[in-house]
């Protein structure tokens, strides 16, 4: 039985990724930051799911799962990692604390490079492990690829994981290990539909206050519209298990819309974004 990693199980993507690998035969490993998530998960999925207690930035509680999930597999090799947790902080860059933006940094682009040192060794990079090399899955966006206003700090993580992974996979090349970036547009997960308790109300003296509003109304549709989790957890799958994967998938509940604004003009894009938010100049 092959097994795989999952960081930011508890929900979302990353729940379900666990329910479709599982259901495919894999056993998994998946982190949580709860105890109580712990113990939920196992109820829930079994006993081929084993709960790893961790914050994706706490790099020594990262090593330490580590050396739990080379026990259990015996020396054999990791068949893959899912560089999946991750949150969204929402704010005009001209107003977003500092420490805000640093979190958001912290969690969405080292967490995932503390987990891929962590756990790379096990995917092969360790020679002394047998068995077939394992994959490194990166959950990107497709604001990876685009910069949404008032998601900066957000759409910034997720560019930088874009271009990490890039090179992460020409580096993994020497160890036979490779990366592929999945990335989806609106899902259904909490990560969007908890935008209205973010509290935005220390920037209410600020021009940026109606168009905030907007964005958490926006935000909110995406955890309702967006789509199934499943749907990207069986994406996921496919990087993980397919003979000949490619090295980015996207995914979109509209991807004609989504085409559509990818060929449009930078500036016409711009124009219809500042109207529909109010973000045009004020006389």
């Amino acid at each position: 039985m092959r097994s795989v990693v999952i960081t930011g199980a508890s929900t979302g993507i990353g729940w379900a990724t666990a329910k479709v690998l599982l259901a495919s035969g894999f056993r998994v490993f998946g982190s949580v930051r709860k105890a109580a998530d712990a113990e939920r998960l196992r109820g829930e999925f079994g006993a081929n799911f084993t709960p790893l207690l961790f914050d994706v930035t706490d790099e020594a509680a990262v090593l330490a799962a580590a050396r739990e999930v080379r026990a259990a597999l015996n020396g054999e090799t990791l068949a893959g990692l899912v560089n999946n947790a991750g949150v969204a902080v929402a704010g005009p860059v001209l107003g977003l604390a500092a420490d805000e933006f640093r979190r958001q940094m912290d969690v969405n682009v080292i967490g995932p490079v503390i987990s891929t040192q962590a756990f790379a060794p096990l995917l092969g990079a360790d020679p002394a492990l047998k068995g077939p090399k394992g994959r490194i899955v990166m959950v990107s966006s497709v604001g990876g690829k685009n910069g949404n206003p008032l998601m900066s700090a957000y759409c910034a993580s997720k560019h930088a994981i874009e271009g990490l992974s890039e090179s992460l996979r020409r580096e993994m090349m020497l160890f036979g290990i490779d990366v592929i970036i999945v990335a989806p547009g609106a899902v259904k997960t909490p990560i969007w539909s908890k935008a209205d308790e973010v509290d935005i109300s220390a920037y209410r003296n600020s021009p940026f206050f109606p168009a905030l509003e907007k964005i958490r109304k926006f935000m909110t549709q995406l955890g309702e519209s967006g789509l199934p989790a499943e749907k990207i957890g069986q994406t996921i799958a496919r990087a993980l298990t397919s003979p000949s994967p490619k090295v980015r998938y996207q995914i979109t509940p509209d991807p004609v819309r989504h085409f559509i604004m990818t060929v449009l003009p930078k500036r016409t894009l711009d124009g219809i974004i500042a109207k529909r938010l109010g973000l045009t100049p004020q006389a």
